[in-house]
């Protein structure tokens, strides 16, 4: 999508219609649907949205940010390209941001998946050393309580990694975009309550986090009506500014994932590889 974007940035800069520019960059499902909507005269943000239900939660979240750009572009009367530039450069870097949590967590990951598996290997183990722990755990109701309670503790130490995982993960879907889309709509020519209006209807109801940011512009408008400061260009900084905020937080929140995937291992593993390969060892040598 990013791509997407910076080339209907390039066209348009260059004149070129905004239909012949969307035929252009078809070159996957949505930027058709696009392409045809524009060509028909259609709504382009709603081809946009329905063509990309079926990709992944990222990608429609680009392609919804890329439809909100457009529709705002096209009520306001306003040229699109900076603010396409400025999305395509925004999903780059939180798309980085994703692949670099990714395989920031892939060692811990791949360790934490490894080490669920210790205790059965210690059950394994202890059986094929003759010392019978299969039978203690499952016909002695003190191997029983071990066996029951380790696999709760496996249980809740994949479901623990499982959610670190997930919290990890780049929270801000569209950092900055409604405060771009505001700095559209008022390049436009148009009043500030009616940009600010227009913002909040093009935006999608899987976008709708980003209105909040519309109340963090009053301020900016304020100082802008004050200073006698082009609001346009100010709105554009502050989005700037919420996007690599977003990105440093993402990577932040993918170095500390490697340290906090070692408290499940701490705290449920090891007690579980204790249940299931040494309590049973130690009751079958004692009975």
């Amino acid at each position: 999508m990013a791509g997407v974007a910076e080339r209907l940035a390039v066209l348009l800069s260059a004149g070129i219609a905004p239909a012949a520019a969307w035929r252009h960059v078809a070159r996957s499902r949505e930027a058709a649907s696009a392409a045809r909507a524009a060509m028909a005269g259609g709504d382009v943000g709603a081809a946009l949205l329905l063509a990309s239900r079926e990709a992944g939660a990222a990608a429609q979240d680009a392609w919804a940010a890329l439809a909100a750009t457009w529709r705002v572009a096209v009520a306001s009367g306003a040229p699109p390209a900076t603010s396409l530039r400025a999305l395509a450069s925004s999903i780059r870097a939180l798309g980085k941001v994703r692949r670099q949590a990714g395989t920031a967590l892939a060692g811990p990951a791949a360790t934490a998946r490894m080490v669920l598996v210790m205790p059965a290997v210690a059950v394994v183990l202890g059986a094929l050393l003759g010392f019978g722990t299969v039978a203690t755990l499952v016909t002695t109701v003190p191997g029983f309580l071990c066996l029951a309670l380790a696999v709760a503790l496996i249980l809740a130490a994949a479901r623990w990694n499982r959610r670190m995982v997930r919290r990890a993960a780049p929270r801000e879907k569209a950092p900055g975009l409604a405060l771009d889309l505001l700095a559209v709509a008022m390049s436009g020519g148009v009043s500030v309550d009616k940009a600010r209006r227009l913002v909040s209807r093009s935006l999608p109801a899987r976008l709708a986090a980003s209105r909040a940011e519309l109340g963090a512009a009053e301020d900016i408008l304020r100082l802008a009506s004050a200073a006698g400061a082009p609001a346009a260009e100010l709105l554009r900084g502050e989005a700037a500014a919420r996007r690599l905020a977003a990105v440093v937080t993402a990577e932040r929140d993918a170095v500390r994932l490697s340290v906090r995937l070692m408290l499940p291992l701490g705290l449920c593993v090891l007690p579980a590889f204790m249940l299931v390969g040494v309590l049973p060892l130690l009751f079958s040598i004692l009975s």
